[in-house]
């Protein structure tokens, strides 16, 4: 059997290498996966012109171009496949043997196409030391890097070592007969073995390739996996941040809602012990009735304390029970009137709302028997409560301690709602807050004990 019978094989495997690794570079688009593709692609086209009969010098420059490129891209996969980062001595040795081909390719070229050098014995002898170099190149090679531990450069090492040997029987086979007869057996045809060694070589590599794809996959995703775990942690960590400032938040607004409810208490008992004092010695049992109402309206005060928010229907009868702390100061000189729609009573509100105002028109308006302080508490189809008084302000200016308005003003703010709308129309002074529908609240009833 001769050489011409397995041409055809190893040139059919070429090339299936070469159609699987341009697939490869047209999916993954890196570097390796190009330089592979062209390095295939090479040697494709080398055993191609193995097929034709050439005039010897016009065969050997194919062959030889060919052949070089193949071995200047050779070393520029050994930088990729071994991983010379850390080794900048080696890429420079790498780099001018790159050069020192391109040389060699450059004068080769001018001997095979304008001189009858190639044809003298000389030039036969002087091809051995340039064979012997390229094996000594890659014996160094596979000398350095046949006891590394990458997977990788196992492979490369194992394709350098194929080429080798066989390269090495090719110089040993044109050193017995520099010129080839096609009678040869094929055992013993030199290109035999350079296609035995490239074939070898290029399954190496694609062993390689794939391995390096498979290895550089598994670490993108463990990689991914690791930053996928690292943003759960700190998505994790900014909630717990949040919930923390929102607890912080949340106490703070509870001790100034505390705060602001403790102003209410003493400011109260201070008016409701002057009102006792007065009935005391002209009215004994008016003053044990108010007394009655003041402990009532206090128990009241003490639990508000607890809650911030209060239903409507707990103010409404609070504001009751003061009305009569009122009334038994001043008789029918103020006057109450509420009217409220019975859905509306489940409605929330900030406690003690109600009883400020009812104090701050009691404070800045004449009551008299023949100019009666009337006070209005009504409510309005869109969640809004109304509390009014008419206008017939005390010429003497009051002193205020800031309690009033600006108290429920600031316990509306503590609780991100619009604030309390302030104004006067027709001789009427108002007050229009918003009703507390979509709130969630843990209330007590603080007038189920005792407060009439």
């Amino acid at each position: 059997m001769t050489y011409e019978a397995w041409s055809p094989l190893f040139l059919g495997m070429v090339l299936a290498i070469f159609l699987v690794t341009s697939i490869q570079w047209l999916m993954y688009r890196e570097r390796i996966y190009g330089l592979y593709t062209i390095y295939t692609l090479v040697w494709a086209v080398y055993f191609v012109v193995n097929h034709f009969r050439l005039p010897y010098n016009i065969g050997n420059f194919y062959k030889l171009i060919l052949s070089y490129s193949g071995y200047i891209l050779y070393l520029e996969l050994a930088k990729l496949f071994l991983n010379l980062k850390e080794r900048p001595r080696f890429i420079r040795w790498v780099v001018v043997v790159q050069w020192m081909l391109v040389f060699y390719v450059v004068v080769k070229t001018y001997i095979y196409l304008f001189t009858d050098f190639w044809q003298t014995k000389l030039h036969n002898i002087l091809l051995q030391p340039v064979r012997l170099a390229l094996l000594s190149v890659g014996a160094y090679i596979v000398y350095t890097f046949f006891r590394s531990k990458d997977t990788v450069a196992r492979f490369f090492v194992a394709g350098t070592a194929s080429l080798l040997i066989n390269h090495s029987i090719t110089t040993v086979l044109l050193i017995r007969s520099p010129n080839l007869s096609q009678s040869l057996p094929f055992w013993q045809h030199p290109d035999l073995f350079v296609q035995t060694g490239v074939v070898l070589d290029l399954i190496f590599f694609s062993l390689g390739i794939s391995f390096r794809h498979r290895r550089e996959a598994i670490r993108k995703a463990v990689v991914e996996k690791d930053l996928e775990r690292e943003r759960e942690q700190r998505h994790r960590e900014n909630l717990e941040a949040d919930l923390a400032l929102q607890r912080m938040q949340q106490e703070k607004t509870e001790v100034q809602m505390r705060a602001l409810q403790s102003q209410v208490n003493p400011h109260f008992l201070f008016n409701g012990l002057n009102t006792l004092s007065s009935l005391i010695d002209e009215a004994p049992r008016q003053a044990s009735e108010f007394v009655d109402e003041l402990s009532n309206v206090y128990r009241y005060l003490l639990r508000s304390n607890e809650n911030e928010l209060v239903t409507l229907h707990d103010e409404l009868r609070f504001i009751r029970s003061y009305f009569h702390l009122l009334q038994t100061r001043f008789g029918h000189s103020v006057q109450l009137h509420v009217s409220v729609d019975e859905p509306k009573k489940s409605a929330l509100l900030p406690p003690l709302t109600l009883q400020l105002l009812v104090e701050n028109a009691v404070k800045h308006n004449v009551i008299l028997p023949d100019q009666p302080l009337t006070i209005r508490i009504r409510t309005t189809g869109d969640d809004l409560l109304i509390v009014e008084n008419n206008l017939q302000r005390k010429n003497l200016r009051i002193e205020s301690n800031g309690v009033g308005l600006s108290n429920i003003d600031y316990k509306y703010r503590l609780l991100n709602q619009p604030v309390p709308l302030v104004g006067e129309a027709d001789g009427w002074f108002q007050v229009i807050l918003t009703l507390l529908t979509n709130l969630q609240n843990s209330v007590t009833n603080p007038v189920a004990h005792g407060t009439a």
